[in-house]
């Protein structure tokens, strides 16, 4: 199934900015009067008729709607230091929005390497890997916070989950044990960079209601272990 991302959906037409016109009518030669589908980046997916085929500006009339398609149930914040290599952390984010995540958030820690990060990519890595998943609904990358001030902010009603290799008398379960334990479905995960999290940025989130987790025996890259949290959650709902 092809898929298109309207950038404007009423409900009762769909439009397409100059890139998914130029992929659809000039790329793939989709004409007025073929029938495509539609996604409008907030979970609802439309079977339209295209109206025009203007490689600038296509539009196409809705003629079925299918709200929620492709979601999971469950809500899913994963908060992640990006790494030094950028490629890295553009492939989580990618792998991510394939499995499922409602929320991604460059957080910047004490420890990591890579102090700025631009979003731009990542948003459109977020809508490729959305409409290649079969997915209705782009996950949000939100603006880079520091590690602390995420902490802060972070849903008090949701099951909060840190990543990190405490020592001392400080307890860690595996993450599918505390999401067995969990009966709702707003999640948090934070993982840290390549030099983990300060023992600072550790100790605030205790103060702040995270459990912490581990992924298993292996020592993972940063990338990987926000994938394989991502994956947990998607198997503990699916």
């Amino acid at each position: 199934m092809e898929l298109f991302y309207a950038y404007d959906a009423d409900g009762r037409t769909c439009r397409l900015d100059a890139e998914e016109s130029g992929h659809c009518c000039r790329v793939l030669r989709h004409r007025s009067g073929n029938e495509i589908h539609v996604i409008d980046g907030l979970g609802t997916m439309y079977r339209c008729r295209l109206t025009d085929d203007s490689p600038k500006g296509a539009e196409a009339e809705v003629l079925e709607t299918f709200p929620g398609w492709g979601g999971h149930p469950y809500r899913l914040t994963v908060a992640c230091c990006p790494t030094k290599n950028n490629d890295r952390f553009e492939w989580f984010v990618e792998k991510a929005t394939e499995i499922g995540v409602d929320r991604i958030v460059p957080t910047i820690g004490e420890r990591s390497e890579r102090k700025v990060y631009k979003t731009d990519r990542a948003d459109r890595i977020a809508l490729s890997a959305t409409k290649q998943s079969l997915k209705a609904r782009i996950p949000e990358i939100a603006v880079p916070v520091t590690v602390k001030e995420f902490i802060r902010q972070a849903d008090s009603d949701c099951l909060k989950l840190i990543a990190y290799c405490f020592e001392g008398d400080t307890k860690r379960i595996s993450i599918q044990e505390a999401l067995q334990d969990y009966d709702g479905n707003d999640i948090t995960v934070l993982i840290g960079p390549e030099g983990d999290f300060s023992p600072e940025e550790a100790r605030l989130a205790l103060e702040y209601g995270y459990i912490p987790v581990h992924l298993g025996a292996s020592r993972l890259r940063t990338e990987t272990a926000a994938v394989l949290a991502a994956t947990a959650v998607y198997l503990r709902y699916e």
